[in-house]
């Protein structure tokens, strides 16, 4: 059993050290394009609205209840719920950086043919 255990938190911390690098290499090509200034007021709201939640949950009445609910069987539901859409979001978003729009298409047509205009300087 601790084999299998410790394979599981070794292939776990693999693939969450996988996407944390691949995330980040995936912010750093976006914020090289100069886009990434429009969406800090919303990560930002989301980083305070998380704050939020964890304040208000975080409060004796609720810990207490967060204690016996945690003696049911509703915590591994939730995991398989939560591991279940955050595998989800992660495929929609593989599929949507991937997938090369037409956006994007069209983005890197007209780079190329603005360099080919350039006069080339030697």
């Amino acid at each position: 059993m601790y084999l299998r255990t410790a394979i599981a938190v070794i292939v776990n911390f693999l693939l969450i050290g996988a996407l944390t690098v691949y995330g980040f290499r995936l912010f750093a090509e976006y914020h090289a394009k100069g886009r990434w200034a429009k969406n800090v007021t919303s990560l930002l709201a989301g980083i305070g609205l998380m704050t939020l939640a964890a304040a208000l949950l975080l409060t004796p009445q609720n810990a207490a209840i967060l204690t016996q609910i945690s003696h049911t069987k509703i915590a591994r539901i939730l995991l398989w719920a939560s591991n279940t859409l955050l595998l989800t979001a992660i495929a929609a978003f593989g599929l949507i950086t991937h997938s090369r729009p037409l956006r994007l298409w069209h983005e890197r047509k007209i780079e190329r043919d603005l360099r080919r205009e350039l006069p080339k300087i030697p």
